[in-house]
């Protein structure tokens, strides 16, 4: 199969949780897609099917430490991972580091957290209801939540929360005269990070930054930039993903009536209603994932792409396969589950899968259950979501119920 002629990406700007259609076109007709972004040395191959994509996330061919620096192709104006870190590095040293900070992962780390979530949603819920409708379900809810979160995990202080909210919203700013936003937020999570670093090797403490501090495999330990890499990862992705998912998740379930109306009828749909949404929901505002490099030529449905090329898996796109799954543009909470890629594939799979998961069924299914004739207060196309950011996720979601 020859590529045909190059496009600019993104192709549109998005509206909502649409996903382009050009998606489905490339997946028919030109799966591997010769591309051109905004930033970096532009050109790169998109890669639109789910067996490429799973192919991309898994083949060692395929380099996620070469896809760094300034040359590599971006849709935003910086490069916001500027350290070698878990998310970003080859085996044997993502082997290493993912070894080290999988044991701030446990069933039994992220297990603890569910009493205090659930405790956090209900109060939250209770100060919704005191204040009256309409509410805004991202201010109420989605932020202050995913927030106490992040701070219990990490062990933030929570009276920082405003500041490192802002710095992570800044972070992921796509525009191009916002450069030097997102480089004075990197440079301030950077310094914050590091203080509570430094905090916790003088007096350990038993939160997630603590154990990364103390984590040893042997006399192997995390360096000072990995310790301040991953917790600035953590902070921005920790409380922004989940954040901004709530919102989505509410948003997709409340346009989608007969879907709400089955989920509400038969909770106990509630875990497979949350990996179709996972499946469903496009969450970044391009991709989904970061880009690799081929290190030799391989060949992904019929193009070979050359060593020292770049490819961007689009996660979005595969979760839309329809060779994989059924009638893929329509949300079937009771769909034969099949493995999505919203969390990744392979080596790179995120390590906060488990506790996003449990905090998002914990948070619709306590939303729904208390509020059981919960519904949008303006019309679906006046809900304004973000534009030029890296994250999808509504400004504002005023509901009533």
């Amino acid at each position: 199969m020859e590529p045909r002629s190059r496009r600019n990406y993104p192709f549109s700007e998005n509206h909502q949780l649409d996903l382009d259609p050009q998606y489905r076109e490339l997946r028919r007709d030109e799966p591997v897609c010769p591309v051109r972004l905004p930033f970096g040395d532009f050109d790169a191959w998109l890669i639109a099917r789910y067996e490429d994509v799973k192919t991309v996330l898994s083949d060692p061919r395929f380099s996620r430490a070469a896809a760094e620096g300034d040359s590599i192709p971006r849709i935003g104006a910086v490069n916001v991972l500027r350290r070698p870190s878990v998310m970003t590095t080859d085996p044997p040293k993502h082997t290493r580091l993912r070894k080290l900070v999988s044991k701030a992962f446990t069933a039994r780390q992220v297990e603890k957290l569910r009493s205090g979530i659930q405790e956090n949603v209900d109060g939250l819920l209770d100060d919704m209801v005191a204040k009256g409708q309409p509410a805004d379900l991202m201010e109420d809810l989605a932020a202050p939540l995913s927030i106490w979160v992040i701070c219990e995990l990490l062990g933030v202080p929570f009276e920082d929360r405003h500041d490192f909210r802002r710095w992570s919203e800044d972070m992921l700013l796509l525009s191009p005269d916002s450069a030097d936003r997102v480089r004075n937020a990197l440079d301030a999570l950077d310094d914050y990070l590091a203080g509570l670093v430094a905090q916790r090797r003088k007096k350990p403490t038993d939160d997630l930054l603590g154990v990364l501090v103390q984590a040893r495999d042997g006399t192997d330990a995390l360096d000072e930039d990995e310790l301040v890499e991953f917790g600035v990862v953590l902070l921005v992705g920790g409380h922004g993903s989940t954040m901004n998912q709530i919102g989505n998740f509410v948003f997709s379930l409340l346009t989608a009536p007969t879907e709400l109306k089955r989920l509400q009828e038969n909770p106990a749909l509630l875990p497979n209603a949350i990996e179709e949404l996972l499946r469903h929901v496009p969450f970044g505002a391009a991709v989904g994932v970061s880009p690799r490099v081929a290190t030799e030529d391989v060949e992904l449905s019929g193009v070979t792409i050359r060593a020292g090329e770049v490819v961007l898996p689009a996660v979005a796109s595969a979760n839309r396969d329809e060779e994989v799954f059924d009638d893929p543009e329509r949300l079937d909470i009771g769909r034969e589950r099949k493995a999505h890629l919203a969390f990744g594939h392979g080596p790179h799979h995120c390590l906060g899968a488990q506790l996003a998961r449990m905090e998002l069924q914990i948070t619709i299914e306590t939303l729904l259950a208390r509020f059981p004739t919960l519904a949008l207060a303006v019309p679906p196309e006046q809900v304004k979501f973000m534009r030029q950011s890296l994250l999808r996720g509504p400004e504002e979601l005023p509901v009533v119920w």
